[in-house]
Protein backbone atom coordinates (compact mmCIF):
# COMPACT_ATOMS: atom_id res chain seq x y z
CA UNK A 1 0.00 0.00 0.00
CA UNK A 2 1.68 3.34 -1.20
CA UNK A 3 0.30 6.79 -0.21
CA UNK A 4 0.38 9.63 -2.52
CA UNK A 5 0.17 13.63 -2.29
CA UNK A 6 0.08 16.24 -4.59
CA UNK A 7 0.74 19.25 -2.68
CA UNK A 8 -0.53 22.22 -4.94
CA UNK A 9 -0.99 25.69 -4.14
CA UNK A 10 -5.04 25.17 -3.75
CA UNK A 11 -5.92 21.87 -3.09
CA UNK A 12 -3.86 18.86 -1.76
CA UNK A 13 -4.87 15.35 -3.34
CA UNK A 14 -4.41 12.86 -1.17
CA UNK A 15 -4.55 9.17 -2.36
CA UNK A 16 -3.63 5.59 -1.55
CA UNK A 17 -2.67 3.14 -3.99
CA UNK A 18 0.08 1.01 -5.61
CA UNK A 19 2.61 1.40 -8.39
CA UNK A 20 0.45 0.61 -11.04
CA UNK A 21 -1.56 3.98 -10.31
CA UNK A 22 -4.42 2.10 -8.97
CA UNK A 23 -6.15 4.33 -6.57
CA UNK A 24 -7.56 2.84 -3.60
CA UNK A 25 -9.09 5.90 -2.11
CA UNK A 26 -8.71 9.84 -2.26
CA UNK A 27 -9.30 12.97 -0.49
CA UNK A 28 -8.98 16.89 -2.01
CA UNK A 29 -7.91 18.66 1.00
CA UNK A 30 -7.98 22.80 0.30
CA UNK A 31 -4.47 24.08 1.06
CA UNK A 32 -4.89 27.23 3.71
CA UNK A 33 -1.75 27.44 6.41
CA UNK A 34 0.03 24.18 6.93
CA UNK A 35 -1.39 24.33 10.61
CA UNK A 36 -5.20 23.49 9.31
CA UNK A 37 -3.80 21.59 6.05
CA UNK A 38 -1.52 18.96 7.48
CA UNK A 39 -3.26 17.29 10.01
CA UNK A 40 -6.26 17.04 7.96
CA UNK A 41 -3.60 15.32 5.42
CA UNK A 42 -2.35 12.64 8.19
CA UNK A 43 -6.00 12.28 9.54
CA UNK A 44 -6.53 10.86 6.14
CA UNK A 45 -3.41 8.09 5.93
CA UNK A 46 -3.81 7.16 9.69
CA UNK A 47 -6.40 4.21 8.68
CA UNK A 48 -3.91 2.72 6.09
CA UNK A 49 -1.19 0.94 6.61
CA UNK A 50 1.59 2.14 3.81
CA UNK A 51 4.63 1.30 3.38
CA UNK A 52 5.62 4.32 1.57
CA UNK A 53 4.99 7.95 0.55
CA UNK A 54 5.23 10.29 -2.84
CA UNK A 55 4.80 13.80 -2.33
CA UNK A 56 4.89 15.91 -5.53
CA UNK A 57 4.89 19.62 -4.32
CA UNK A 58 4.49 22.82 -5.36
CA UNK A 59 7.60 24.70 -5.24
CA UNK A 60 10.48 25.55 -4.95
CA UNK A 61 11.15 22.88 -2.93
CA UNK A 62 14.70 21.73 -1.80
CA UNK A 63 15.18 18.41 -3.47
CA UNK A 64 18.86 18.03 -2.92
CA UNK A 65 18.77 14.80 -0.47
CA UNK A 66 22.61 16.26 0.65
CA UNK A 67 20.52 19.92 1.81
CA UNK A 68 20.01 20.09 5.75
CA UNK A 69 16.68 21.79 4.41
CA UNK A 70 16.16 18.55 2.12
CA UNK A 71 11.90 18.35 2.41
CA UNK A 72 11.51 21.80 2.81
CA UNK A 73 9.30 24.19 0.73
CA UNK A 74 11.13 27.33 0.64
CA UNK A 75 10.72 30.64 -0.74
CA UNK A 76 7.18 30.48 -1.51
CA UNK A 77 4.79 33.65 -1.34
CA UNK A 78 1.95 31.11 -0.02
CA UNK A 79 0.90 32.58 3.94
CA UNK A 80 3.00 30.17 5.76
CA UNK A 81 4.77 27.60 3.73
CA UNK A 82 7.71 29.36 3.34
CA UNK A 83 10.65 27.25 4.68
CA UNK A 84 7.85 24.40 5.87
CA UNK A 85 9.47 20.66 6.62
CA UNK A 86 6.58 18.48 4.53
CA UNK A 87 8.97 16.10 4.20
CA UNK A 88 10.26 15.47 7.76
CA UNK A 89 6.64 16.21 9.61
CA UNK A 90 5.17 13.08 7.51
CA UNK A 91 8.58 10.88 8.19
CA UNK A 92 7.54 12.23 12.02
CA UNK A 93 4.11 10.68 11.88
CA UNK A 94 4.51 7.34 9.78
CA UNK A 95 7.94 6.48 10.29
CA UNK A 96 8.30 5.52 6.56
CA UNK A 97 10.33 5.94 3.46
CA UNK A 98 8.73 8.98 1.47
CA UNK A 99 9.80 9.96 -2.40
CA UNK A 100 10.01 13.79 -2.52
CA UNK A 101 9.89 16.22 -5.64
CA UNK A 102 8.00 18.76 -7.75
CA UNK A 103 4.18 18.02 -8.76
CA UNK A 104 5.12 18.91 -12.27
CA UNK A 105 8.33 16.38 -11.73
CA UNK A 106 5.49 14.07 -10.41
CA UNK A 107 3.11 14.46 -13.40
CA UNK A 108 5.64 13.71 -15.80
CA UNK A 109 6.39 10.61 -13.88
CA UNK A 110 3.02 9.75 -14.64
CA UNK A 111 2.70 10.42 -18.53
CA UNK A 112 6.19 9.07 -18.60
CA UNK A 113 5.33 5.34 -17.27
CA UNK A 114 1.37 5.16 -17.78
CA UNK A 115 0.69 8.21 -20.25
CA UNK A 116 1.34 10.35 -23.43
CA UNK A 117 4.90 9.67 -23.09
CA UNK A 118 4.50 5.47 -22.65
CA UNK A 119 7.92 4.14 -23.78
CA UNK A 120 9.51 7.11 -24.44
CA UNK A 121 13.15 7.95 -22.37
CA UNK A 122 12.13 11.97 -22.67
CA UNK A 123 9.79 13.94 -21.86
CA UNK A 124 7.99 17.62 -20.99
CA UNK A 125 5.21 18.21 -18.75
CA UNK A 126 4.40 21.35 -18.26
CA UNK A 127 1.50 22.58 -15.84
CA UNK A 128 -0.33 26.10 -16.50
CA UNK A 129 -3.25 26.58 -13.91
CA UNK A 130 -2.55 28.90 -11.27
CA UNK A 131 0.96 28.79 -11.95
CA UNK A 132 3.31 27.39 -14.47
CA UNK A 133 6.07 24.62 -13.96
CA UNK A 134 7.43 22.55 -15.68
CA UNK A 135 8.67 18.68 -15.38
CA UNK A 136 11.17 16.73 -17.06
CA UNK A 137 12.14 13.03 -18.08
CA UNK A 138 15.70 13.01 -19.66
CA UNK A 139 17.37 9.77 -20.47
CA UNK A 140 14.54 7.95 -18.46
CA UNK A 141 15.39 10.33 -15.09
CA UNK A 142 13.90 12.79 -13.57
CA UNK A 143 15.96 15.82 -14.24
CA UNK A 144 17.43 17.07 -11.28
CA UNK A 145 20.92 19.49 -10.95
CA UNK A 146 22.02 22.34 -8.17
CA UNK A 147 17.99 22.26 -7.93
CA UNK A 148 15.47 21.32 -9.79
CA UNK A 149 13.47 22.92 -12.92
CA UNK A 150 11.63 26.03 -12.76
CA UNK A 151 10.84 26.48 -16.45
CA UNK A 152 7.74 29.09 -15.43
CA UNK A 153 9.91 31.48 -14.55
CA UNK A 154 11.57 32.28 -17.83
CA UNK A 155 11.95 35.57 -19.32
CA UNK A 156 9.59 35.90 -22.51
CA UNK A 157 9.50 38.59 -25.03
CA UNK A 158 6.26 40.70 -24.11
CA UNK A 159 3.76 40.97 -27.45
CA UNK A 160 3.96 44.52 -28.70
CA UNK A 161 0.30 45.25 -28.41
CA UNK A 162 -0.17 43.42 -24.77
CA UNK A 163 0.53 46.77 -22.37
CA UNK A 164 0.03 44.45 -19.06
CA UNK A 165 2.66 44.30 -17.03
CA UNK A 166 3.00 40.95 -15.78
CA UNK A 167 2.19 39.75 -11.82
CA UNK A 168 5.16 37.58 -10.91
CA UNK A 169 5.91 38.69 -7.27
CA UNK A 170 9.84 37.54 -7.80
CA UNK A 171 10.51 38.94 -12.16
CA UNK A 172 7.00 40.77 -12.85
CA UNK A 173 6.53 39.63 -16.96
CA UNK A 174 8.19 36.26 -16.86
CA UNK A 175 6.09 33.20 -18.30
CA UNK A 176 4.32 32.62 -15.24
CA UNK A 177 3.93 36.56 -14.81
CA UNK A 178 2.24 36.79 -18.28
CA UNK A 179 0.42 33.76 -18.74
CA UNK A 180 -0.66 31.87 -15.93
CA UNK A 181 -3.90 31.78 -15.10
CA UNK A 182 -4.37 34.88 -13.07
CA UNK A 183 -2.67 37.12 -15.34
CA UNK A 184 -5.37 35.88 -18.03
CA UNK A 185 -7.77 37.06 -15.24
CA UNK A 186 -5.90 40.54 -14.73
CA UNK A 187 -5.45 40.93 -17.92
CA UNK A 188 -8.84 41.04 -19.38
CA UNK A 189 -10.92 41.33 -16.03
CA UNK A 190 -12.43 37.74 -16.36
CA UNK A 191 -11.52 34.03 -15.87
CA UNK A 192 -10.30 32.23 -18.70
CA UNK A 193 -13.29 29.75 -18.55
CA UNK A 194 -15.44 32.70 -19.16
CA UNK A 195 -13.45 33.96 -22.64
CA UNK A 196 -13.65 30.81 -24.60
CA UNK A 197 -15.33 32.67 -27.21
CA UNK A 198 -12.65 35.35 -27.19
CA UNK A 199 -9.94 34.47 -29.61
CA UNK A 200 -7.61 37.25 -29.02
CA UNK A 201 -7.42 35.70 -25.38
CA UNK A 202 -6.06 32.55 -26.66
CA UNK A 203 -4.06 33.45 -29.44
CA UNK A 204 -1.70 36.14 -27.08
CA UNK A 205 -1.53 32.92 -24.46
CA UNK A 206 -0.30 30.64 -27.62
CA UNK A 207 2.15 33.38 -28.48
CA UNK A 208 4.11 33.20 -24.77
CA UNK A 209 3.43 29.58 -24.31
CA UNK A 210 4.84 28.67 -27.89
CA UNK A 211 8.02 31.38 -27.26
CA UNK A 212 8.92 28.83 -24.04
CA UNK A 213 8.00 25.35 -26.02
CA UNK A 214 10.65 26.87 -28.39
CA UNK A 215 13.21 27.67 -25.74
CA UNK A 216 12.64 24.37 -23.82
CA UNK A 217 12.97 22.33 -27.11
CA UNK A 218 16.13 24.22 -28.47
CA UNK A 219 17.61 23.50 -24.68
CA UNK A 220 16.24 19.42 -23.62
CA UNK A 221 14.88 18.54 -26.99
CA UNK A 222 12.05 16.22 -25.30
CA UNK A 223 10.61 13.23 -27.54
CA UNK A 224 7.10 14.29 -26.38
CA UNK A 225 5.65 18.07 -24.56
CA UNK A 226 2.71 17.03 -22.34
CA UNK A 227 0.56 20.24 -21.54
CA UNK A 228 -1.55 20.27 -18.39
CA UNK A 229 -3.90 22.88 -15.74
CA UNK A 230 -6.71 24.21 -15.94
CA UNK A 231 -5.40 27.22 -18.75
CA UNK A 232 -4.87 24.03 -21.08
CA UNK A 233 -8.18 22.49 -20.49
CA UNK A 234 -9.45 25.74 -23.12
CA UNK A 235 -8.27 23.45 -26.24
CA UNK A 236 -8.78 26.65 -28.42
CA UNK A 237 -5.58 27.62 -27.74
CA UNK A 238 -3.05 24.51 -29.22
CA UNK A 239 -3.66 25.48 -32.48
CA UNK A 240 -2.41 29.18 -31.81
CA UNK A 241 0.72 26.87 -29.76
CA UNK A 242 1.63 25.44 -33.11
CA UNK A 243 1.28 28.50 -35.15
CA UNK A 244 3.50 30.49 -33.44
CA UNK A 245 5.83 27.80 -32.67
CA UNK A 246 6.22 27.08 -36.24
CA UNK A 247 7.06 31.09 -36.78
CA UNK A 248 9.91 31.06 -34.24
CA UNK A 249 11.56 28.15 -34.97
CA UNK A 250 11.49 28.37 -38.70
CA UNK A 251 12.38 25.11 -39.54
CA UNK A 252 15.54 25.15 -37.68
CA UNK A 253 14.55 21.97 -35.56
CA UNK A 254 12.77 19.07 -37.22
CA UNK A 255 10.06 18.22 -35.11
CA UNK A 256 7.15 15.49 -35.91
CA UNK A 257 3.55 16.35 -36.48
CA UNK A 258 2.90 19.19 -34.07
CA UNK A 259 -0.72 17.97 -32.73
CA UNK A 260 0.96 14.59 -32.12
CA UNK A 261 4.05 16.32 -30.73
CA UNK A 262 2.41 18.49 -27.86
CA UNK A 263 -0.74 16.86 -26.87
CA UNK A 264 -2.40 16.93 -23.53
CA UNK A 265 -1.95 14.39 -20.90
CA UNK A 266 -3.26 11.26 -21.17
CA UNK A 267 -3.86 10.45 -17.49
CA UNK A 268 -5.94 13.83 -16.95
CA UNK A 269 -6.33 14.89 -13.64
CA UNK A 270 -4.54 12.19 -12.16
CA UNK A 271 -1.08 12.19 -13.82
CA UNK A 272 0.18 14.13 -10.48
CA UNK A 273 -1.39 11.61 -8.15
CA UNK A 274 0.01 8.79 -10.92
CA UNK A 275 3.50 10.24 -10.32
CA UNK A 276 3.51 10.43 -7.06
CA UNK A 277 2.65 6.96 -6.13
CA UNK A 278 5.61 6.10 -8.71
CA UNK A 279 7.58 8.35 -6.47
CA UNK A 280 6.62 6.54 -3.27
CA UNK A 281 7.48 3.04 -4.97
CA UNK A 282 10.73 4.58 -5.96
CA UNK A 283 11.29 5.55 -2.21
CA UNK A 284 10.06 2.06 -0.75
CA UNK A 285 12.69 0.12 -3.59
CA UNK A 286 15.63 2.86 -2.43
CA UNK A 287 15.10 1.55 1.24
CA UNK A 288 14.88 -2.01 0.42
CA UNK A 289 17.75 -2.10 -2.35
CA UNK A 290 16.22 -3.88 -5.56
Amino acid sequence: MLGAIEAGGTKFVCAVGDQNGKVADRIQIPTTIPGETIPKVIDFFKPYSMDAIGIGSFGPIDVNRESPTYGHIMSTPKPGWKDYPLVQTLKNAFGVPIGFHTDVNAAALGEATYGAAEGLDSCLYITVGTGIGAGAIVQGQLLQGHSHPEMGHILVKRHPEDPYQGRCPYHGDCLEGLAAGPAIEERWSEKGIHLADREEVWKLEGYYIAQALMQYILILSPKKIILGGGVMNQKQVFPHIYQYLEKFLKDYVPLPELSEYIVSPALGNDAGITGSLLLAHQALTEKSGR
